[in-house]
């Protein structure tokens, strides 16, 4: 990307008509995107200048979710190895979306364009408007974290030098909180934490170590992350085990996502204690769950099944369900069939499990208009008006229906193999 001409683009927080034309159509595809949709502590994002450090689990559905939190203007920062085609360069920049290099990319990139990068963050913190990073630097589909990089430090501590005397500069930890992060219409809950004032922490520090400063930023952002979603650490040799158990033991699921999130830490608190004050006992009891999680990942019985532990009755309840709702639902499948047919083989072909949601979201929000326009012109120049305005409001709503009816599908059928498999129900 050419950055000699950054005063010629103008500042990328600028105001940009088509931007802001097409963001509401794209936060609300976001927002259907999820079951459920929930922001927590809001008023943890102070006045002053501020950057922004989120746990990175979910590719771009991140970023999107993030976006969708409020109608105020946002700019990113993106790893720099997918600003290196010049045109793909430009309409991240119009998504204000900003490079930042590291080694890997090159010691001449880090050099040359690192530098510029930093200036633009700083003065978008200036003006006010939110600043996110990614700090763990990559994806990764785990309820933890990686080592934190330290661009969001520079970035903080270079603002605090610039104008810190002006207006507080803080670093506002985030976490993501997925239902699932492999399933589209899953749930979010995303949690603005504790912010850390770094103006306050560098009052009177302005001569010691840098490095001691940053490691010291690190911990202490990391420290605030990990309390905002099912932290397990990830040096755990019994992770999956562990976030096993946590499902297993959710018999119960609270309606609200910040209540679900507050059971499975103090679930994962209790497990982690009991494993440091009985460590033989939890690894046997760990040795069974991974014979209960392989056993009944071969029956196909979901984990929500098996916490529930569902009734004949209610299954028979479930059952004449699924046959009333099955014409709907057929109906649904045929009118959205170019919208998850494409992302069928799409996501045939993904080699990284973690881009699943994104690719569902990125095909609906490029069919579904499609869609709509195609199917509502058939339906008011070859149907009654009457006709035509309830099929309008059925297209609508049919890709949500077909999308959680799949989901309500894959429960109901769990729920009749853990009916039927006497073995896994006895082993539980």
């Amino acid at each position: 990307m050419c950055f000699q001409n950054k005063e010629k683009m103008g500042k990328i927080q600028d105001d940009n008509w088509l931007y802001s034309l097409l963001r509401p159509y794209v936060d609300h595809h976001t927002f259907r995107g999820f079951r459920r949709f929930q922001i927590v502590g809001k008023e943890n994002i102070l006045e002053g200048a501020c950057v922004f450090g989120s746990n990175h689990c979910n590719t771009l559905m991140d970023a999107m979710v993030i976006l969708a939190t409020s109608r105020q203007k946002k700019v990113f920062i993106a790893r720099g190895d997918i600003f290196q085609n010049p045109k793909t360069a430009k309409i991240l920049r119009w998504l204000r979306i900003l490079p930042i290099f590291r080694i890997r990319d090159g010691i001449g990139a880090v050099r040359d364009k690192n530098g510029d990068t930093m200036d633009q963050a700083i003065d978008v913190m200036h003006d006010e408007v939110p600043l996110y990073l990614f700090p763990e630097a990559t994806h990764r589909t785990k309820h933890s974290l990686r080592p934190l990089s330290k661009g969001i430090f520079h970035i903080a501590l270079d603002a605090n030098r610039q104008y810190g005397n002006e207006k507080p500069v803080f670093i506002v930890p985030v976490g993501l909180e997925y239902g699932d992060y492999f399933r589209y219409r899953s749930t979010i809950v995303i949690t603005y934490g504790e912010p850390i004032n770094v103006t306050e922490f560098m009052k009177g520090r302005e001569e010691e170590n840098e490095a001691v400063i940053l490691n010291e930023l690190k911990a202490l952002l990391r420290e605030r992350m990990s309390k905002l979603i099912s932290f397990i650490p990830d040096e755990d040799e019994d992770y999956d085990a562990i976030w096993e158990l946590v499902k297993l033991r959710t018999k119960k699921r609270p309606s609200s996502l910040k209540k679900r999130l507050e059971n499975n830490q103090k679930l994962i608190s209790e497990i982690l204690e009991f494993k440091e004050k009985e460590p033989e006992k939890a690894k046997l009891e760990f040795e069974r769950v991974r014979e209960l999680t392989k056993r009944r990942k071969e029956a196909k019985i979901s984990t929500r099944t098996i916490a529930n532990n569902p009734s004949f009755g209610k299954t028979l309840l479930k059952t004449l369900l699924v046959l009333l709702g099955m014409p709907l639902y057929l109906a649904a499948a045929v009118v959205t069939c170019p919208i998850w047919i494409i992302a069928y083989f799409i996501l045939k072909g993904l080699k990284d499990n973690a881009f699943r949601n994104t690719v569902n979201y990125g095909v609906e929000v490029a069919m579904h208009p499609l869609i709509s326009i195609i199917g509502v012109t058939l339906l008011f120049c070859l149907a009654p008006w009457e006709i035509a305005v309830l099929g309008t409001i059925f297209l609508y709503f049919s890709y949500v229906y077909f999308l959680d009816f799949n989901e309500f599908l894959r429960i109901w059928m769990s729920d009749w193999r853990w009916l039927l498999n006497s073995g896994i129900r006895q082993q539980v």
